[in-house]
């Protein structure tokens, strides 16, 4: 046996030396890259249900690399773009028309938390947990990324509100895209914002039923669980953001940065086995197929990495959501010089939010475990941090979804009154569209917790349309760049790269998948091309045009 591998006497339970057997396809093959394949016994697994009995200590090569590409790439690629940019000292929208409500001028510290908060929602922790099952390649495409794809997306959908007036991205898709693509965009959007409000409400619920409380099954007590998680929609999305989001956020944000972090250090403390890359066979296996999960009877066997990778990791890569949000807080900003800070690096700690979950579920995974997304959370969170700490992880999850939701429904609110010219600065005006908002987010909750099948459905509807709206923004900032004063010829190949790429990918993943057409997977692709070229085409023709008309600054 090779001297890389530490073996551990089981837990209490029996105390036995634990070697590797060949017999028993119960759980996945592991490999990482030293010695043979093992596969470990389903008794062995029920003996040990910590599954702390066996501990692999290597250099995490793969991960380190990931982690640097995201820390380093971020520093180096995140100073280009904002040197694109060119942020200056002009008066801010927050400055310019503070009213109280919705512009209210805050710290850059308060921003950047709230910002965080707001788009890191049940992506960056349940994505990656799904994606790691594609193997360790995921710890170099989750990084690179979120570096040239996540972090420049929210960085100018954030700056390009600045520069127009604190202006929501519908409004920005008016301007850039014309009157046809903001009737559909806005639609759409606020149909987005309300399933998020929907999905953020039964996530975090059945989290804290499930994992805190526990509790089986649906019972009144589940549904009183969703009924305070709405209230506090209810009063985050009417009462302006200072009072209630501003204060309250910090709270919210110290619970999950504790909880990153615990799990980041026991991922090292607790010798989680962190595969490596192995190209000892070339690059074949590598994109299309899940790597550590070949057993029989696993449904994921044979899922393409391209697309479904992509749409199943989302927030930590890139998210449309996030566009909406950062047009949000833009009208808190005080100065532009801020903007990389609390628009661009935190998207970059979001990407690290999701590389510490991909590490700590691939660990869990390589273990033994056989759980879904939900349940591999608690496991991770009580084998790191035991029962307390674990608790407290648990929390800084549950926290995730519910800081989406509020300001899903808040940002909604505003595009619904900036669509029908409504006053926002008059409570009984804000009380009327938020309670036009509310009835259809129940109603969805509802349908979601009483079809057997209702949440999975609008799930994965969710997922694609999710990056859907990251290709409407794109768009967008690829014909402001076009036209911006001073920017280098082609800076808008910064935003239309991603855009063209990310529509190739919801292309080919409607057309290939069950939820969509089900065509062969080289049709899809074709076709998705062809998508991706027209789009890539059109909009630089687009740019040109608004260009020769205007500049923008």
């Amino acid at each position: 046996m090779h001297n890389s591998m530490q073996i551990y006497k089981c837990s209490k339970i029996c105390q036995k030396d634990i070697y590797p057997l060949e017999t028993n396809t119960f759980s996945a093959k592991i490999n990482d890259g030293m010695i043979p394949q093992r596969i470990y016994t389903k008794e062995h697994t029920l003996l040990c249900p910590k599954r702390a009995c066996i501990r692999r200590y290597y250099i995490m090569t793969t991960f380190l690399i990931g982690l640097a590409i995201l820390l380093v790439g971020g520093f180096l690629y995140g100073k280009f773009v904002e040197g694109i940019f060119k942020p200056d000292d002009r008066q801010t929208p927050a400055v310019k028309y503070e009213d109280g409500v919705d512009y209210v001028p805050m710290s850059k510290f308060k921003n950047a938390l709230i910002n965080l908060l707001n788009i890191a929602g049940t992506g960056p922790i349940f994505g990656p947990i799904q994606g790691i099952l594609f193997g360790p390649i995921a710890f170099l495409t989750i990084p690179i990324g979120c570096v040239i794809s996540g972090a420049t997306h929210d960085y100018l959908s954030g700056m390009m509100s600045l520069r127009q007036d604190g202006a929501q991205m519908p409004g920005i898709m008016k301007k850039f895209l014309g009157n046809k693509v903001y009737h559909l965009y806005n639609i759409f959007l606020c149909f987005l914002m309300l399933l998020v409000g929907a999905v953020f409400t039964y996530t975090p619920g059945d989290l804290f039923a499930g994992q805190i409380v526990g509790l089986q099954g649906v019972s009144i007590w589940t549904w009183v669980i969703y009924a305070v998680i709405l209230a506090y929609y209810l009063i985050a999305t009417l009462f302006p953001i200072d009072k209630i989001i501003g204060r309250i956020y910090p709270i919210f944000g110290a619970i999950l940065l504790l909880s990153a972090v615990g799990v980041f250090g026991g991922i090292f403390v607790k010798g989680y086995e962190l595969t490596n890359l192995d190209l000892s066979g070339g690059f074949s296996g590598l994109f299309n197929m899940y790597p550590m999960w070949e057993a029989t009877g696993n449904t994921g066997a044979g899922t393409p990495f391209i697309p479904v990778f992509f749409v199943t990791v989302a927030c930590g890569i890139t998210s449309g959501f996030h566009s909406t949000q950062c047009t949000l807080i833009g009208r808190s900003v005080r100065s532009e010089k801020e903007g990389k800070f609390t628009f661009y690096w935190m998207m970059i700690l979001e990407g690290l939010i999701a590389m510490i979950w991909a590490a700590a579920a691939m660990g869990i995974y390589n273990a033994g475990s056989v759980s879904g997304a939900t349940a591999v959370v608690g496991e991770v969170a009580r084998d790191i941090l035991g029962p307390v700490g674990g608790v407290i992880a648990i929390l800084g999850v549950i926290v995730l979804p519910i800081t989406s939701g509020d300001t899903a429904l808040r940002s909604c609110r505003l595009m619904i009154a900036d669509y029908l010219h409504i006053d926002q600065k008059a409570k009984k005006n804000r009380v009327m569209v938020t309670l036009a908002m509310f009835i259809p987010v129940i109603f969805i909750l509802v349908y979601a917790k009483t079809n057997a099948e209702g949440f999975n459905i609008l799930w994965r509807y969710f997922a694609w349309a999710n990056q859907t709206i990251a290709v409407f923004a794109f768009a967008a900032i690829s014909i402001y760049l076009s036209a911006k004063k001073g920017a280098p010829k082609f800076a808008y190949l910064i935003s239309l790269l991603p855009g063209t790429f990310y529509l190739f990918i919801i292309s080919s993943f409607l057309l290939s998948q069950k939820i969509g057409f089900g065509l062969g997977l080289h049709t899809s692709y074709v076709i998705a091309g062809v998508i991706a070229a027209a789009y890539f085409i059109g909009i630089i023709c687009a740019g040109k045009k608004y260009a020769a008309k205007q500049t923008e600054e």
